[in-house]
């Protein structure tokens, strides 16, 4: 009907390529256009204006020797100032990209390691977009943005750096649980050294509490006896202790047997031996 009518419709975000006889005359906007074709006017083609976007995805290899995929986005539109160049020039507009991205992105990531590859995506990415804008303004396009989106080593190579990845959390890990045992054994033996210090404070003031009371219980001994010595209280004194010792060793149930010596005499001999060995051990220091 609109041919009919020499009359054809332009949708929007595109436009269409006028041709008089087979030659370029005009790029027709958006809108109704009168297209006489008895005169030899037609319409050649229609050009999208809208953003476009391209997935490439290429293989090459990195400097260690790891090949990769890497998958690159390309976002570009047709400009409609320059849509003649873009309609004409250009049969396959994704196929030219696509060569570009593999050109730039094979001389770039072969001089990089897989580790600087990963940190470096958007260095590459900013290369292919530099080359692909410098190419492809002359065909009547404009590249908006280029990204890498993803770079995928073999799956032996991801498996390997997840165990190294692995390897060094579980070292770490071992250290933080060494250094934290370091802490408790260190704790533990400060808390150790220092309950020795104060039981053996606490004894030293139990045997100076015993040997007060021991010098007080001697002197007023001898003040309300008259006519005892120090020697006959000691000699008392230890024997009230040993019958302290006894009655103790029987109290208890599950003690050892003991087998001493019994009676006053092993009594006056236990003194002496005590005795003795305290002023032996008074002569040598």
């Amino acid at each position: 009907m609109g041919q009919a009518l020499c009359c054809v419709k332009v949708d929007q975000s595109s436009v269409a390529i006028k041709e008089s006889f087979g030659k370029f005359e005009d790029v027709l906007l958006p809108g109704c256009h009168c297209m006489p074709w008895f005169l030899g006017k037609k319409v050649s083609g229609r050009l999208s204006l809208r953003l476009q976007q391209l997935d490439v995805k290429c293989e090459t290899k990195t400097k260690d020797n790891v090949f990769v995929n890497v998958v690159a986005s390309v976002q570009y539109h047709a400009l409609a100032e320059k849509a003649s160049d873009a309609f004409y020039k250009l049969s396959n507009t994704r196929s030219q990209i696509q060569a570009y991205v593999f050109d730039v992105i094979r001389a770039s990531v072969p001089k990089l390691n897989l580790d600087d590859a990963f940190e470096q995506k958007n260095d590459i990415a900013k290369a292919v977009e530099d080359e692909l804008e410098k190419a492809m303004s002359a065909y009547g396009y404009e590249i908006v943005q280029t990204l890498i989106v993803d770079i995928e080593p073999d799956v032996h190579v991801k498996r390997a750096m997840n165990e190294i990845n692995a390897a060094a959390r579980l070292r770490v890990a071992a250290n933080e649980k060494a250094e934290a045992e370091k802490i408790i054994q260190i704790k533990r033996a400060e808390g150790e050294a220092e309950a020795k210090y104060l039981s053996g404070l606490g004894i030293a003031r139990q045997r100076q509490a015993i040997v007060d009371g021991l010098r007080d219980s001697v002197l007023g001994f001898s003040v309300n006896v008259p006519g005892t010595t120090a020697k006959d209280v000691m000699d008392m004194v230890l024997i009230t202790q040993y019958f302290d010792t006894m009655k103790e060793i029987g109290a208890q149930s599950k003690s050892s047997a003991v087998f001493i010596p019994h009676g006053p005499g092993s009594v006056r001999d236990v003194a002496d031996q005590i005795r003795d060995g305290l002023l032996q051990a008074s002569t040598h220091n």
